[in-house]
């Protein structure tokens, strides 16, 4: 639970940054890659996740029109996961709502709705990943043996 906070908070973080608090994107940014590390899995999903997740959490500092890039911390999210290859189809509910939000809101100022609707979206595909695992005896990801 610890490293979901950090990884949100540190996105969060990142987002608020401007020129006149410039530490909080270094905050940001180690609260984000700290939250990957302290995931329970195995070494290189962590570092995959990491590589995916931040640059993509850097370019919604362009605003709402690139929040489908959040589609590779829900990647990383399913990979440091171990869910199975059949949950990777609720990709599509978070570009889904990437698309939906981006022409709802598609200028800077309207960034806190729109994040927090893609939050909720990501949320919720994660749960539908959960509920779609199922049991543990599923093909998974490639990657070494557990």
């Amino acid at each position: 639970m610890a490293g979901g906070i950090l990884i949100v908070s540190g996105a969060v973080g990142i987002a608020g940054w401007d020129n006149f608090v410039p530490v909080l994107m270094v905050a940001g940014l180690l609260a984000h890659i700290t939250g990957w590390a302290v995931m329970p899995t195995h070494g290189w999903r962590r570092v995959v996740a990491v590589i995916i997740s931040t640059p993509s959490v850097l370019l919604l500092l362009t605003g709402p029109r690139f929040i489908g890039v959040l589609v590779l911390p829900y990647l990383g999210w399913l990979l440091v996961r171990d869910r199975p290859l059949r949950s990777y189809p609720t990709l599509t509910f978070v570009l889904a709502g990437a698309v939906v939000v981006a022409r709802l809101f598609p200028d800077y100022d309207g960034m806190l709705p729109a994040l927090g609707i893609e939050a909720a979206v990501i949320l919720g595909s994660a749960w539908a990943a959960r509920a779609v695992a199922g049991t543990r005896g599923t093909q998974r990801a490639p990657g070494p043996p557990a």
